[in-house]
């Protein structure tokens, strides 16, 4: 198990080769594409990091980065006390789960299980610094032999084949995390007679034999259906607890973020726009990127200008807030700002100014909560903005109603339209 960090990571491409000049000779280079820029982040010893963003954010990158995969164009990468800049993937001590599960299809389950380890065990005696396992393993034959005697008996019956001290530590191994898996009914089996969520399980119990310090998952559940996907997830999330292997884990499925990770890193267009646990991300994002992100339904949002001392206006409502706000929003007397409001922290109400006056053009009852689209009653085009607004699901609302919806005072959020950073309030006050 090692800490990860990663100092001011930066990663370009060439948008395209050289082009020479038919007329003077001479190459003319095209400009690079800034992938990732400033990445500062420590993932401690043992812990669930999730990078979560929009696709073509660079979270696939950051991990392939961090795999080996690719040259990181600036910057350092410490797995424990390593700088591993310019280590090749194979000696970082680093497990990577894709995809596409990447599994040998002419192997069985065991021998995929089983492939891993004889790579590592090879490597590390080709370097000179065999393993725990190969030192305390009995040498009664030159390892040329013994490769080769395990190879050429590996198909015959059970009791024929020639089982080394390194073979029956490696099938310990696979037996064990076969295991922790619910996968030892399926060593015999190829991939193609495996469904898609015990395909999963066997890419990761590949990645688990190995015993890494590290422990890369790209987008991991994306190919199964959603009863699958929450399954394995909360497989993943225990195997992590029990293993105590520190964990990368790339999603753009923010609910995959919020009940996977111990933190997540939210990323947008090659940088990290916030660093923080599930529900403080929630309940205190940074700026408005990670207020629409994070939250299934997003975020409303709603211009509205400020007055002092607490008079927020908008031209279908006027709302007072709660008196913390006031020593935070001095400097923005007269500005326009950006209410931020959860579907959650929206209700029915009563006529009132405070309110807001909005028809309901969709309902989506889900049994055990209802959803409503809605839209402000006689706003101009510039302000007609749709809302979206949790509501019990024994309440009965149809398309056209007519309805008033209060704010919970305490919950809403507010934004500088032009930098899109939130207006915080201190801690103890929300």
């Amino acid at each position: 198990m090692a800490q990860v960090i990663l100092e001011n990571i930066y990663k370009t491409f060439q948008k395209g080769v050289s082009d020479r000049s038919p007329n003077s000779g001479e190459g003319s280079p095209h400009p690079s594409a800034a992938v990732l820029r400033a990445i500062h982040l420590t993932i401690q010893d043992g812990e669930f990091m999730v990078l979560v963003g929009p696709s073509g954010c660079g979270k696939s990158t950051l991990l392939r980065l961090i795999a080996g995969l690719e040259e990181i164009t600036a910057g350092n990468i410490w797995v424990g006390d390593r700088l591993v800049n310019t280590l090749p993937p194979k000696e970082r001590d680093i497990a990577m789960v894709f995809q596409n599960y990447a599994l040998y299809p002419h192997m069985t389950v065991y021998e995929n299980l089983a492939f891993g380890l004889r790579r590592t065990w090879k490597a590390s005696e080709e370097s000179g610094q065999p393993s725990r396992e190969a030192m305390t393993s009995a040498k009664t034959i030159p390892s040329w032999a013994e490769n080769m005697l395990v190879t050429t008996t590996r198909q015959l019956p059970k009791g024929l084949q020639y089982r080394s001290p390194r073979e029956q530590e490696i099938d310990r191994q696979v037996h064990s995390v076969a295991q922790v898996l619910q996968i030892e009914p399926l060593l015999k089996r190829l991939p193609k007679q495996l469904s898609g969520g015990q395909k999963q399980r066997v890419a990761l119990g590949r990645a688990m034999a190995r015993n890494p310090q590290v422990f890369l998952m790209d987008e991991p559940l994306s190919n199964l259906d959603a009863k699958l996907r929450a399954e394995t997830r909360s497989q993943i999330v225990k195997l992590q607890r029990q293993l105590g292997t520190t964990t990368i884990y790339v999603t753009h499925d923010q609910t995959e973020a919020m009940t996977m990770g111990d933190r997540i890193a939210v990323m947008n267009a090659g940088q990290i726009q916030q660093i923080a646990s599930p529900l403080e991300l929630y309940h205190r994002p940074a700026n408005r990127f990670v207020a629409e992100f994070i939250g299934s339904p997003p975020m409303n949002f709603l211009p509205v200008q400020f007055r002092a001392p607490l008079l927020l206006t908008h031209e279908q409502f006027r709302f007072t807030l709660p008196e913390a706000w006031e020593p935070v929003l001095q400097k923005y007397d007269g500005q326009t700002l950006t209410l931020g409001i959860r579907p959650e922290h929206l209700s029915v109400g009563a006529p009132a100014p405070k309110n807001l006056p909005v028809q309901v053009e969709l309902v989506e009852a889900l049994g055990s909560e209802t959803y409503l689209a809605v839209r402000l009653n006689g706003a101009t085009a510039s302000h007609h903005i749709p809302l979206q607004v949790r509501v019990e699901s024994d309440r009965v609302v149809q398309m056209g109603d007519q309805l008033w919806l209060a704010i919970a005072p305490d919950k809403l959020h507010l934004f500088e339209p032009e930098t899109g950073q939130a207006i915080a309030l201190p801690k103890h006050s929300g």
